[in-house]
């Protein structure tokens, strides 16, 4: 017997029993915009205006330079790092915010590489997914050239088999892929990489604040991640980076900058690492901006007394299982595929759909109808176009998810999306 597709009466019931509603006034949303690109940039916090005004006009403006005491600007990136910690199973003081996820990755992968060419030289060998991000790729590329590795690119499905040929010695991935939402399984990745002599790097810059992480229960070896995604930090926010305690004082990370050393103020003409994760930052490091992370971190941890990450999967699972099955059922017909896997354990926070064409366009006219989400442009030869959609559980709710179908529906059913000012490209993040 089919179950019947949920009205929007069904979705606003479930809203008004949703335990997590009232997380949903911490943020600042223009009406009448259904934000489904919080995997892009998140919203903003209500807080985060009059915290950075704070930081200005006060501790920059008034306190001036005491500020890097009396406001705790200097230690800052490590009370930043402890909350980003709470969202991705790490411990306190294992994980500062810092630089950009570029940069961090650049430092945790040139200190795997320092070890893998100490504990297994003859492995020469950077194992990624070929439609990783694609600045992972061209941060592993160069680092390849400089230390003589290859880098290796496979499919998802190709993984375990080329762990298993024995030649790696790092395995890079993003533990949710961008372009089609499928998560990957890290503690049975990361285990397999260790039985084969290789240490792993996991990019959470789709993870950190959308699904559960549990680094330190998965053995995982380096992670890094973004602040302006789910942590709705702000754009450009200041990135995350941990190391598993029992490698962080192994090796100098390449960019030793003043930040990073055991007593910055001494201002001696040598390096001397600090211990632990600190000696992962660089130079100095921008405050407003980890002020306004603090802030975005913050909506995340107003979940924990009603479930936490724990709570916010469960609704993700709900927002995003509702959007496919409404996709499957109000636009069949429309050529539009979902490639985002229905298995609730292989899926993060987003569902993407392929389309072969008008992708681009069917996007800007939801848009323009308040429904925000983005685009990401196939290889032209094997991979269709693909309309991509966040689900923050933070700030949406079910019925959110209704009527964005429904705006996807007119535009499709209307051919209002092949406009020529729908057509007309310009960047896109």
């Amino acid at each position: 017997m089919n179950t019947p597709v949920p009205t929007l009466q069904d979705c606003e019931l479930l809203d008004q029993h949703d335990p997590l509603r009232a997380l949903r006034a911490q943020f600042e949303l223009p009406p009448g915009v259904i934000y489904l690109d919080g995997n892009s940039l998140g919203a903003m916090p209500r807080s985060t205006a009059a915290r950075v005004a704070q930081a200005i006009t006060h501790e920059w403006g008034q306190d001036l330079i005491r500020s890097w005491n009396s406001a705790g600007w200097f230690t800052l990136p490590q009370r930043v790092g402890d909350k980003i910690a709470r969202l991705i199973g790490a411990g306190e003081g294992e994980v500062v915010a810092a630089d950009s996820t570029s940069i961090n990755l650049y430092k945790v992968l040139s200190a795997a590489l320092q070890m893998a060419a100490k504990d297994a030289p003859e492995k020469r060998t950077i194992l990624s997914e070929r439609s990783n991000f694609p600045t992972d790729l061209y941060i592993a590329e160069a680092l390849c050239r400089q230390h003589g590795y290859t880098l290796e690119l496979v499919q998802a499905e190709e993984i375990d088999a080329a762990l298993r040929r024995g030649q790696v010695a790092v395995l890079m991935l993003t533990h949710v892929n961008y372009r089609s939402g499928t998560m990957h399984d890290m503690a049975a990745l990361t285990a397999l990489a260790h039985a084969q002599g290789a240490l792993t790097v996991w990019d959470l810059a789709h993870s950190a604040g959308a699904v559960p992480v549990d680094l330190r229960g998965a053995a995982a070896d380096f992670a890094v991640g973004c602040g302006y995604k789910y942590l709705n930090g702000g754009p450009g926010a200041p990135a995350f980076v941990w190391v598993h305690p029992r490698h962080t004082d192994r090796f100098w990370q390449p960019l030793a900058g003043w930040w990073g050393h055991a007593a910055p103020f001494a201002f001696t003409p040598d390096y001397r690492p600090a211990p632990g994760i600190t000696r992962y930052q660089c130079g100095t490091q921008p405050i407003l901006s980890l002020s306004a992370l603090d802030c975005g971190l913050d909506t995340l941890l107003a979940a924990e007394p009603l479930g936490g990450m724990a709570a916010l999967r469960r609704k993700s699972l709900a927002l995003t299982g509702l959007f496919m099955r409404l996709v499957r059922t109000r636009l069949h017909g429309h050529g539009l595929s979902i490639v985002t896997p229905e298995d609730d354990a292989l899926r993060g926070s987003q569902v993407s759909l392929a389309r072969s064409e008008g992708a681009y366009a069917i996007v800007q006219a939801l848009i323009a109808r308040g429904v925000i989400g983005d685009f990401r442009a196939g290889d032209g030869a094997t991979e269709a176009d693909i309309l991509r959609f966040g689900f923050t559980p933070l700030y949406l709710g079910y019925a959110d998810v209704w009527h964005a179908v429904e705006q996807l529906r007119e535009v499709m059913d209307s051919g209002q999306w092949r406009e020529a000012r729908f057509s007309q490209q310009h960047a896109v993040t």
